[in-house]
């Protein structure tokens, strides 16, 4: 793929400053690129190598002033990170869309359909009454169940698995050994100690720019016609665990290895950090910041709380909390010093009050 500099300023709203006509066919760092990259500067501490960069062409902020003589083209922008990312979204786009047609073996089951511009990829299952979009992408060894709505531009990335009655949504990424609609866990208790299972006969909800990471699995809600719900935006790291029943509001974003149990509720614009882990049936307020490793026992009522620690409080008190406890050893030798002056000023004053 190869576009002019001028095409790209079109698509970043930016202005031209130097030779449009360039041709551009990779993206690259400013101080690495070569001729026919694009690179950006953001950072100033970066701006020593827009005077020596090879990149046919630099996107740059509006308000840039060379302090050199500068050989390669600039691309005038409010904001360079935010441009450069849209243009590495729409690479990667391009990239991912490019597949069209279907491998063989593959399987599609009765009454299901698929729209144009398809990808299905070698052992690729498609099972009954499955509804896809146009331009969705399936990789080799997807299974996709029975009764699963896929929307359009989705990509479904290889081994992904979704479980009968999935819905997903639009512009959709699930990425490998992703598994949506696995039981939930629901077990229970017998008089003789072992576990009978309850059968778990909802499904999951995936709506629309929701993106899926490795290894990451959603269970399915418990009762028919009840849902697992991820809204809009969200965006789950690899090796998370979504628990049945939960709900997670738009544009939350979770790292890796966090654990949500049922029926809890997940607010939006909540940034959820790695190793965090939250209790069921719990409530979590929009715009809620949780820490690495937290651990979430009761809910958060107030918006626009920082929180860290096991049990999680805020996070100001947590590092005061934590500059005390650092100090406990010395404090503790500190203490036993005391202890003993006390001793022996007891003993003095016994030995005072005999003689």
């Amino acid at each position: 793929m190869q576009f002019t500099v001028s095409q790209i300023a079109g698509m970043l709203r930016g202005e031209v400053r130097g030779n449009g006509d360039e041709k551009i066919s990779m993206l690259g760092k400013i101080q690495d690129a070569k001729k026919g990259q694009i690179a950006f500067l953001a950072n100033p501490k970066y701006e020593q190598y827009i005077y020596s960069t090879q990149a046919s062409a630099v996107i740059v902020k509006r308000n840039f002033e060379a302090r050199k003589e500068i050989t390669t083209t600039l691309i005038l922008v409010d904001d360079p990170y935010s441009s450069f990312t849209l243009l590495l979204e729409e690479y990667h786009r391009a990239v991912s869309f490019q597949k069209t047609g279907i491998e063989e073996p593959c399987f599609i089951g009765s009454n299901s359909t698929v729209g144009e511009g398809i990808y299905r990829g070698a052992f690729s299952y498609i099972g009954n009454n499955v509804k896809i979009g146009n331009n969705v992408k399936i990789y080799p060894h997807v299974f996709v169940g029975d009764n699963v709505v896929i929307g359009n531009d989705t990509i479904l990335h290889a081994n992904v698995k979704l479980y009968a009655d999935t819905k997903i949504g639009n512009h959709c990424v699930l990425h490998s050994g992703s598994v949506i609609g696995s039981d939930g866990f629901g077990f229970a208790p017998q008089e003789d100690g072992s576990y009978k299972a309850i059968p778990q006969l909802g499904n999951v909800v995936l709506e629309d720019h929701v993106v899926i990471g490795s290894n990451t699995v959603i269970d399915c809600a418990t009762l028919f016609g009840d849902s697992t719900i991820i809204r809009k935006g969200v965006k789950l790291d690899n090796l998370i665990q979504i628990a049945h029943n939960v709900e997670i509001g738009k544009n939350t974003v979770i790292a890796a290895q966090a654990g949500i149990s049922g029926s809890s509720k997940i607010g939006e614009n909540n940034i959820i950090a790695g190793q965090v882990g939250i209790a069921g049936h719990l409530v979590i307020a929009n715009h809620t910041g949780i820490g690495a490793q937290a651990g979430i026992s009761k809910s958060i009522k107030e918006e626009g709380q920082k929180i860290i620690g096991y049990p999680a409080f805020d996070v100001k008190e947590y590092f005061k909390s934590y500059a005390v406890f650092k100090r406990l050893p010395d404090l503790n030798d500190r203490l036993r010093e005391l202890e003993k002056k006390i001793v022996q000023l007891e003993k003095e004053q016994q030995a005072d009050k005999i003689s």
